[in-house]
């Protein structure tokens, strides 16, 4: 945890994601990344220059086998308060629209409903628990799949809800995240959804781990790569 709170704090501190009152609506899925970064962020309250308020969120997809009880107790342990806002985004996207290829339309709803579950208690920053991999694979898949160079930024404001989106795990490896959350036995629930491992991300995924076995220190090349100044149309 010493290493991901070193990420955390750096991250923080380059891109001034946390400033003195701040009310941070941290969204939390139920995987390792989502709760890695709450528990990061409860304990960087203590040694943080700046003083600032964390409420935890999970936007339920309306899937039967999702329980989120092991997550309130969690919440509860560390002192987080938690809110649960109930949708049937996933029967809409898989059910109502079968749509073919579900991910994106499902992300824009589910960022939709959390964002408006941090306005409804006061958030108007919301932190969420992207990591290096996942910038290194969202770049891939820009690529690939679009022909640009582009992925998504530390700090990103929405200017038509007024909300500010933090990913202080940006520089942290997937790897140190996973080791994490199973040397801290976080309790990480299984995604419900049926697509879940079957997407072009995971494939980016798969790439990213092969590309990994050749050039051990990829992920912090591209690292440098995205924070040079000949890449500041990308983390400008």
């Amino acid at each position: 945890m010493k290493r991901i709170l070193g990420y955390l704090r750096r991250a923080v501190e380059d891109f001034n994601m946390i400033q003195e009152g701040d009310r941070i609506a941290v969204g939390i899925s139920g995987g390792k990344d989502s709760l890695t970064l709450l528990k990061a962020l409860k304990l960087y309250q203590y040694f943080s220059p700046v003083s600032f308020h964390i409420e935890a969120i999970t936007i339920t997809m309306g899937f039967d086998n999702f329980d989120v009880s092991p997550i309130e107790a969690f919440c509860k342990e560390i002192g987080v308060p938690y809110t649960v806002k109930h949708t049937l985004i996933g029967k809409i996207v898989f059910e109502t629209r079968q749509e073919k290829n579900p991910c994106s339309l499902c992300a824009r709803m589910r960022r939709g409903a959390l964002h408006d579950a941090a306005l409804e208690l006061g958030c108007k920053k919301v932190a969420l628990g992207h990591n290096l991999d996942d910038a290194i694979e969202t770049f891939f898949l820009s690529l690939f799949y679009e022909g640009r160079f582009n992925t998504f930024s530390p700090v990103t404001y929405l200017d038509r809800k007024g909300i500010t989106v933090i990913r202080p795990l940006i520089y942290a490896p997937e790897p140190e995240i996973i080791g994490v959350a199973k040397r801290y036995n976080l309790p990480v629930v299984p995604s419900p959804c049926p697509a879940a491992g079957h997407t072009q991300r995971e494939e980016m995924k798969k790439l990213l781990r092969s590309l990994a076995k050749t050039f051990p220190d990829i992920r912090m090349r591209f690292l440098h790569a995205l924070k040079s100044k000949n890449s500041r149309h990308l983390w400008d």
